[in-house]
């Protein structure tokens, strides 16, 4: 199996059954973002306890990349610290342009199937959508 397939594999199921995915009844942080060109929105709900992210979900509609990179995104930042979140962000910004990155000290791989979006600029926005509503999260905490 090459890696392209495999990759396509992961985020298909992301997409396909997403982690995550739904609301605290509870609130939370939440921030609400949306990607006008090409529709996708996200709803992102984040419990934080003492500078760390205790829990993360999400809500929304869009393409497979979009909600799959949000499913990837909550399950990678689920007990890490603010750092830890906002370094893993910073890594996929760089990823989505291009730049090697190495997410192995973090343990979590699935994010690197995301890592060929950044030959089509078009979805590099998509991709982003659930990380910046992350950002964003973590700064209004």
């Amino acid at each position: 199996m090459q890696l392209d397939d495999l990759y396509r594999r992961v985020i298909m199921d992301h997409y396909k059954n997403p982690r995550n995915k739904g609301k605290f009844e509870d609130g939370g942080v939440t921030v609400d973002l949306n990607n006008p060109t090409c529709g996708d929105r996200i709803s992102l709900q984040l419990k934080i306890e003492d500078g760390i992210v205790k829990d993360a979900r999400f809500s929304g509609e869009g393409c497979s990349i979009s909600m799959s990179s949000a499913s990837m995104m909550t399950e990678a930042v689920k007990g890490r610290t603010y750092e830890e979140a906002l370094d893993m962000a910073n890594r996929f910004s760089l990823l989505m342009q291009g730049e090697s990155v190495d997410f192995d000290d973090y343990d979590y791989e699935d994010i690197e199937a995301l890592s060929g979006v950044c030959k089509f600029p078009a979805r590099i926005k998509c991709a982003t959508l659930a990380w910046n509503a992350l950002k964003k999260g973590i700064d209004e905490e």
